[in-house]
């Protein structure tokens, strides 16, 4: 799932729900057609001949990370495609501008020199440049000023790990005596940015699966309950550098930079002062690390740069505070790739009376860099493409095409199922032929867990029929599905669709470790996959597609005069 990008939208959406169960007396959706015969046919396929964990095992192992505009990824693509291609479906690959170069890092090693000598444990931020072979270097720490506190901010919480109170940022001044101040030193060094923290304890861990009931209520909630909030994102992880919380100015005191703004700042004074390597916090537990990339995607506007574990960074903070002077050693090799083009692996299997109809599924195939990119989102699309073998190989035919998309660019803001959307579809606004062909995506991003019931952009009647092809997998624990009208794009590659106006479906899933551990970390490995779960998902996800496929009409959507209005701005989310 993609880190938000983009300023929060916000968008009130009815959230409506309906139990895995038929409809009750007075509901407009009539009792859709459940083929029991079919459903056994890919339960059997999918417990007793599963392929998942293979086709994880070679999306992560041989090919991750899949970093977009990569190699990795661009034959991760070739390689799905390939592979689907065996089972009978035909694949292609739809290509959109990426407009950047690619990047790929091949080697880094980090060491403490003196006065004590170790390993770091780090990675290397994307799109940023190499070292000039091995650096040897003193380690300075900078820590840009801050400002007053905050307006209305409370004092720090007691006990160790509390963070310090929100603050003002510097004025330009301010910032620019401190650059003045500690210039001297940046020259061939290794800077560390920012003060060392130490990641606060927790206490109680969150919880790893929902109890049945809890899940039940989710999908059968308070009628009576306000509408709930449509899907947006996860929030920016924390900028590097400086502490300068954004405030409305006040006309009697000097104009303060905010967070961005002394970051910015921060970037072009260590480059333009010749400074060897940057080095970030990554202010997490146990040397858990999360690098995305620098700004602007160029690596050439950058110094070589790594986010080193929050354990090691503050033991080289805590001896420079001792007055020690602090030797590191960097090797970093990373590699650009011109081109400005990417790629989503798109494969089907044709339909029967409704072909030129298509229902789709899909995941996002790229992944950040730090890991392997298993549960986010390789697993993701190890599931959809199971999905599909389970139907070739129990010979489904269909009515409707079922088409597989995996997606690049996802963790750049949804770029991939952005462009395929606009391409093929359009926008409710500004229709292409097939918009009237679509009847819904099925999308899975949030890891490994179980899925235990699904949200479809639509009216009630669609989350009605929804809860129809989940009530026969009970067994389990999905229970039902809920119905949203924002058209708000979020975290995940089915808001492209929600956006369009169009059926786009996210599973929603028992997090397991997903939110504590490896989302977006360096711990995101296939050991992190649960196969009897993923199984399970991919079961139900083959079921419902093809029950989808198979009904008289699409999937029930807005009508005209009640389609919600596509948002004019842009919320952001991140999975």
């Amino acid at each position: 799932m993609m880190r938000r990008l983009f300023a929060p939208l916000l968008v009130l959406a009815l959230v409506v729900a309906f139990p895995a169960a038929p409809p009750q007396a007075g509901a407009q959706a009539p009792a859709e057609k459940i083929d029991a015969a079919m459903n056994a046919k890919i339960k059997a396929e999918g417990l007793d001949r599963s392929q998942i964990m293979r086709i994880e095992h070679v999306l992560t192992d041989v090919y991750g990370p899949r970093l977009t505009g990569s190699p990795n990824f661009d034959n991760a693509a070739k390689w799905a495609i390939k592979e689907m291609e065996s089972w009978g479906m035909k694949g292609s690959l739809h290509s959109w501008d990426w407009g950047r170069e690619g990047w790929l890092n091949e080697k880094a090693a980090g060491h403490i020199i003196s006065p004590v000598k170790d390993n770091l444990v780090f990675e290397v931020l994307a799109w940023t440049p190499s070292t000039n072979g091995t650096v040897t270097a003193p380690a300075v720490l900078l820590v840009p000023p801050a400002g007053p506190a905050a307006p209305g901010a409370p004092d720090a919480a007691g006990g160790r790990g509390a963070g310090p109170p929100a603050t003002l940022g510097p004025t330009e001044a301010e910032l620019n005596a401190y650059f003045a101040k500690i210039a001297p030193k940046i020259k061939g060094a290794i800077v560390l940015v920012g003060e060392s923290r130490v990641a606060p304890f927790v206490e109680v861990e969150g919880t790893k699966r929902r109890d049945d009931e809890t899940a039940r209520r989710q999908y059968n909630p308070d009628p009576n309950a306000p509408p709930g909030a449509g899907r947006g994102g996860r929030g920016n992880a924390p900028a590097a550098g400086g502490r300068g919380a954004q405030q409305a100015a006040d006309p009697n005191q000097p104009a303060r930079l905010t967070t961005n703004q002394v970051n910015q700042r921060v970037a072009d004074f260590l480059l333009k002062n010749g400074a060897a390597v940057r080095v970030n916090d990554a202010a997490r537990r146990h040397q858990q690390i999360i690098a995305f990339s620098a700004p602007g995607y160029v690596a050439a506007n950058t110094i070589p740069t790594v986010v080193l574990a929050n354990e090691h960074y503050g033991r080289i903070a805590r001896l420079l505070g001792d007055g020690l002077d602090v030797t590191l050693e960097f090797t970093i090799v990373n590699k650009t790739y011109p081109g400005q083009t990417s790629y989503n692996a798109i494969a089907e299997i044709p339909g029967t009376d409704k072909t030129d109809e298509v229902v789709m599924l899909g995941g996002h195939l790229d992944s950040w860099h730090s890991s392997t990119g298993a549960t986010d989102n390789a697993i993701g699309c190890a599931i959809m493409m199971e999905a599909a073998r389970i139907l070739t190989a129990i010979g489904a035919k269909p009515r409707r095409t079922i088409r597989v998309a995996l997606w690049g660019g996802e963790e750049q803001g949804l770029l991939g199922s952005q462009a395929y959307v606009r391409d093929t579809f359009g926008f409710f606004e500004d229709q292409k032929p097939a918009y009237s062909k679509f009847s819904a995506y099925w999308n899975i991003d949030s890891g490994t867990g179980l899925v235990r019931g699904a949200s479809i952009f639509g009216p009630p009647d669609a989350a009605r029929v929804l809860a129809q092809f989940i009530k026969p997998w009970e067994e389990f624990k999905i229970y039902g599905a809920t119905s949203t009208n924002s058209r708000n794009r979020g975290g995940t590659d089915s808001t492209s669709f929600n956006e369009a106006g169009l059926p786009g479906i996210g599973g929603g899933q028992d997090t397991i470790e997903y939110g504590s551990h490896t989302h977006h970390t360096n711990l995101d490995s296939y050991e992190r996959i649960l196969p009897d779960d993923v199984k399970k998902d991919a079961v139900i996800t083959a079921s419902i597609v093809y029950h989808i496929a198979m009904r008289d009409q699409i999937m029930p959507r807005f009508a005209a005069d009640q389609m919600p209005p596509r948002p004019g701005g842009r919320g952001g989310g991140g999975q």
